[in-house]
């Protein structure tokens, strides 16, 4: 039996767990922005004696809080980057912060069909004209940052653009950056039910129109959470086994030597679209190297760090 550990293309390759400095330049840009945007708001409703307004600010508080923990993630990502204690990486810090941005995101679902409920059962008067121009506000600075996030994930590519065609089914997102964008787009569709549902007041009379757009928009909140928890905990989990690159690598297998058989294999994401791999192969060949299944499974370079394991024919059982 012997082994072969490719430490040195994973050490080349390290900065995978790195983060993406785009994504963590364009999160803080955001979490500057909605602070500057909620101390306005608070100050302004205490100012002018505007319920809407401090409503809205206190809102823009919980907002902030999930964005800096998107900006926290990668900071800490870039920070332990080098620590050796972590063996692949600070790549899941950054889902880790994804994955805590979700759970935000359920909490945030559940606090507006409380709040709807709560409206329903009591019904207060509303000042139209002011909350729609709070409404519009709220929606101006959640377009901006959208833009700038899209921006920045837009270029997210962490270096691993390789040209073999394998990207395109591989889905290699930011999650910790795609949780930053879910908040801020959730805060944009809160704004939009918000002014349909005034205006249908305003104009109708339908007091009803705004706590039933809310529960719409918690159903959808909730599904966008669902969503980001699924991919985020499969990769927590190390959930890959039925990955696209799993069977890339059962194909680079078969094209060994006559005889060569797959007796085990573990495959788990350590970066953005950068995985490991563990191969146990059974060969009858004895020309056949670890050094060799590495550099036939060199073709898909997502694959960062291959350990291979060759049992040779006449060490196995009778």
């Amino acid at each position: 039996m012997n082994a072969h550990h490719d430490l040195s293309r994973w050490e080349q390759t390290h900065d995978y767990g790195t983060g993406n400095a785009r994504a963590e330049a364009g999160t803080r840009w955001v979490l500057w922005i909605t602070l500057a945007t909620m101390v306005v708001e608070i100050g302004a409703g205490w100012w002018f004696n505007s319920m809407a307004l401090l409503a809205d600010g206190w809102h823009m508080s919980s907002h902030a809080l999930a964005i800096g923990l998107a900006a926290l993630a990668y900071a800490a990502s870039r920070k332990y980057a080098r620590d050796s204690r972590f063996a692949f990486g600070t790549w899941k810090i950054e889902v880790l912060g994804g994955y805590t941005s979700a759970l935000f995101l359920l909490a945030v679902a559940a606090l507006m069909v409380i709040g709807a409920g709560e409206r329903l059962l009591d019904p207060q008067p509303i000042r139209y004209l002011e909350a729609m121009v709070v409404a519009a506000l709220g929606l101006t600075v959640n377009l901006a940052c959208a833009a700038i996030l899209h921006r920045a994930g837009g270029h997210d590519h962490h270096g691993h653009d390789h040209g073999h065609g394998h990207d395109h089914a591989h889905g290699h997102a930011d999650l910790n950056l795609k949780a930053a964008y879910i908040h801020v787009i959730t805060d944009a569709l809160t704004s939009v039910l918000a002014i349909a549902a005034l205006a249908g007041g305003w104009l109708y009379g339908w007091d009803w129109l705004d706590p039933a757009c809310a529960v719409v928009g918690a159903v959808l909140v909730a599904l966008w959470a669902k969503n980001l928890l699924r991919q985020t905990g499969s990769v927590l989990l190390d959930r890959e086994m039925d990955h696209p690159v799993v069977e890339e690598i059962r194909e680079v297998i078969a094209t060994l030597p006559a005889g060569t058989h797959l007796t085990d294999l573990h495959v788990w994401r350590v970066g953005n679209g950068a995985y490991a791999c563990a191969v146990s192969l059974l060969a009858h060949d004895a020309a056949l190297t670890p050094l060799a299944v590495r550099e036939a499974l060199a073709i898909h370079e997502e694959i960062v760090h291959v350990t291979v394991e060759i049992h040779r024919c006449d060490e196995c059982p009778a």
